[in-house]
């Protein structure tokens, strides 16, 4: 059971929270060092650049964590440590 589902939290079809998961094409043009996953939602690509532009992030203990929705930003807020600690 990933965390999501521990949270009742229901998803969209295109793979992330809502429906929030990167497009194809931006993820296939993205530079490597710019992706990543979401730690809330394992599995759920990420690019960082988008994400910080929509404030889709969280600093914590002097490391930033980047997440695919809105949704994610209060279960991490909740539970910093068991996010971090996934890295």
């Amino acid at each position: 059971m990933n965390a999501h589902d521990h949270q009742n939290h229901s998803h969209g079809t295109a793979g992330g929270c809502s429906g929030h998961a990167p497009k194809t094409e931006d993820l296939a043009s993205a530079q490597g060092d710019d992706v990543t996953e979401c730690l809330v939602m394992a599995g759920t690509p990420v690019i960082k650049s988008q994400a910080e532009a929509a404030g889709l992030y969280r600093d914590y203990q002097g490391q930033r964590y980047w997440l695919c929705c809105d949704a994610c930003g209060p279960l991490f807020d909740a539970e910093p440590e068991r996010y971090a600690n996934a890295a």
